[in-house]
């Protein structure tokens, strides 16, 4: 988990006094990350950036109570989460990616492979598909499980982070990626299947 620098600090301190510009300063890095974990969740562009505003909103009303021994980002990320949560709740909506990772099969299970940046049109043109693939796949899951595939497997957090962010412990963490990764797993091999036959 990353720690604070002298300059953030100073900007939390400001902001807790109410200093709307040290806010914005403080959380300008954030924004972008907060709409794209809300898209990824969520699924749609409208909904991501209100939630991503509503989130920001929250930030600023509860930064007093920001306690300076943990990370801000992990602190934001848990108020966007929650607030997909929330947004989810109310708008009973039905619907993120492992992105840079291409999938093939290999003795009866999924390989995942980081492809040549540098490929051929057609090399390009396949691994966009398969961005495509996984991304749709990710979408068949329930909420609960993108959310988790997205903290981890999108975004990188730690198992601790995540732990941190949806108020469990690791174990349970460990285990809901466990499940989340099997189902993601069984969705992509069908749709790996379609694909071959289509």
């Amino acid at each position: 988990m990353r720690d604070l620098n002298q300059h953030e600090i100073s900007l939390i301190r400001e902001s807790k006094n109410g200093n709307s510009s040290s806010f914005e300063e403080l959380v300008s890095p954030h924004y972008k990350k907060a709409f794209n974990t809300a898209y990824r969740i969520l699924g749609n562009l409208e909904d991501a950036n209100d939630v991503a505003q509503d989130a920001i909103i929250k930030v600023f009303k509860s930064i007093g109570s920001f306690k300076e021994n943990s990370s801000f980002s992990t602190w934001v990320y848990k108020i966007v989460v929650n607030t997909c949560i929330d947004f989810k709740r109310k708008n009973n909506k039905q619907e993120v990616i492992y992105l840079d990772k291409q999938i093939g099969e290999k003795n009866g299970g999924l390989v995942l492979e980081i492809p040549d940046k540098a490929g051929t049109p057609e090399s390009l043109f396949e691994e966009n598909e398969v961005k495509h693939i996984i991304h749709d796949a990710i979408n068949e899951l329930n909420f609960e499980q993108r959310k988790i595939i997205v903290l981890r497997d999108v975004k990188g957090f730690s198992y601790k982070e995540i732990a941190e962010i949806l108020d469990c412990s690791e174990g349970t963490v460990k285990s809901r990626i466990s499940r989340s990764r099997n189902n993601l797993r069984k969705v992509l091999v069908s749709k790996l299947n379609e694909r071959e036959e289509g």
